[in-house]
């Protein structure tokens, strides 16, 4: 990794007084694949020296605490393990120059302190008051995992017999809005649904917002555990009408806690699995890259690689895996053509990133799931939808899988629909690329909107 080199002047002064202005927060941007991702870094100090958070608001508005910030003679580091990410810069009183690395790629990257432009247009669907309708912050108890969870009740005013739903967010850890991309999609549906006369408990996930942290061996059964003590609450207070609406993976954990807790009356599924979890993710793996205008042969043996990869991993019965699927690996990168090799030191860099994000709890239970043995179960009702211009859970194989379970299931009340033109987050799109997410002012789709409203109220 290169280092900008910054020539002190005043030797006895410089570090002294820089050292006061590193503090703070500060802006820059990367540019990956054709797409400008800014990124903040708020440095504060700490008892021994510095500490500090990383910001991706383009992704998500949770800070990421850093695992070690190092400021001295001018030189700032900070690195985040867990990721793979480390940023190296020189300061010179006013900014700071340098490099942002992350799994081996470098990235040039200077941060200011300048405020930063807007990184997003209008979102003209998001609530503002006077809202119509009671909001309750609440809090309970995992009596399970023992961590306690915050979230938000809104439920309709001078009613009292109305379905209450709780929303399940996707994967990766996001607050009770499941805000992304300046967008709140689930604080939308919850003003939707409660000034239609429908309550929203919505929540913050573990280790965000006001929810205590969960374990670094959590996976989706402990998140699912987490929607199972969110109906088991709504019902301790007498709600005896209360379904589940999860949004990609949560459109995988509402069947798996209908299945087993008998309060859920109804599910709605959001962009939900409804297939086998590996093969659900080659499907995205060539969606993403069509709609990135990318199809040819290297995504083909991209394909091939990852499909190979998860079959290891859904099929292993060893005792180490990460040692295994080192082996694994080197052999497939052996494989690839000369032109897509790097130098040894970038292929075991790129194997040990692989091994760390591969070999995660989380991932290695989530790559073994096959919705069909939850949905298979399910009897009451169920509305899964879909838009066509998805690429991270295709719409018709989902679709299909979750429609082919609940006739084994030999439900008798169930809608699958495909909305035209919506992407995963049910936004009007034009081709459905991950990097649109943000441009588009519409939080989601007002035909989308009505559809769950009128279901859920039509369910006596």
């Amino acid at each position: 990794m290169k280092n900008l080199l910054f020539v002190l002047v005043a030797v006895l002064c410089s570090s002294y007084g820089f050292s006061q202005e590193i503090t703070g927060s500060w802006n820059g941007k990367i540019i990956v694949q054709g797409t400008t991702l800014p990124l903040i870094f708020k440095i504060e100090k700490a008892e021994t020296g510095y500490k500090s958070t990383l910001t991706s608001p383009l992704q998500s508005p949770i800070a990421l605490a850093s695992t070690m910030t190092s400021f001295e003679n001018n030189k700032l580091i900070i690195q985040l393990t867990n990721l793979n990410i480390e940023y190296i810069g020189t300061f010179n009183g006013t900014k700071i120059s340098g490099v942002f690395t992350q799994r081996g790629i470098n990235f040039p990257m200077n941060l200011t302190k300048e405020t930063a432009a807007p990184l997003y247009g209008e979102r003209p669907q998001e609530p503002k008051p006077p809202y119509n309708y009671l909001i309750e912050e609440v809090s309970f108890i995992n009596s399970i995992d023992k961590n306690s969870l915050a979230g938000t009740l809104t439920t309709p005013k001078g009613k009292t017999d109305f379905p209450v739903v709780v929303l399940i967010t996707g994967s990766g850890p996001q607050n009770r809005d499941e805000e992304v991309f300046g967008h709140k999609p689930f604080w939308v549906i919850a003003h939707e649904f409660a000034n239609k006369g429908i309550g929203v408990l919505r929540l913050d996930d573990r280790g965000v917002g006001k929810s205590s942290k969960g374990s670094n061996e959590d996976t989706t059964e402990n998140f699912a555990s987490d929607i199972n003590t969110a109906v088991q609450y709504l019902s301790s207070r007498g709600y005896k009408n209360v379904g589940l609406l999860g949004h990609s993976e949560g459109g995988l954990i509402a069947p798996i806690v209908a299945s087993k807790n008998k309060n859920v009356k109804f599910i709605i599924a959001m962009a939900g699995p409804g297939i086998a979890i590996d093969e659900l993710m080659l499907l995205q793996t060539k969606a993403v890259s069509k709609s990135n205008g990318i199809q040819n042969e290297e995504t083909d043996t991209s394909a091939n690689f990852n499909k190979m990869v998860y079959s290891f991993i859904k099929n292993y019965s060893g005792s180490n895996l990460k040692a295994d699927l080192r082996e694994v690996l080197i052999v497939q990168m052996k494989n690839l053509p000369d032109e897509q090799l790097g130098t040894d030191n970038q292929i075991n860099t790129f194997i040990d990133d692989q091994l760390i994000q591969l070999t995660m709890p989380w991932f290695v239970n989530f790559i073994k799931y096959d919705p069909n043995f939850y949905w298979s179960k399910i009897t009451i009702p169920v509305l899964a939808i879909n838009g066509t211009k998805d690429v991270q859970v295709t719409a018709t194989e989902n679709l299909n899988g979750i429609a082919n379970s609940l006739r084994k299931a030999k439900n008798k009340n169930f809608t699958v629909q495909k909305f035209d033109g919506l992407n995963h987050l049910f936004q009007e799109a034009q081709t459905g690329a991950i990097s649109e997410y943000a441009k588009i002012e519409q939080t989601i789709s007002v035909e989308v909107l009505d559809k769950m409203n009128n279901w859920i109220l039509n369910q006596k």
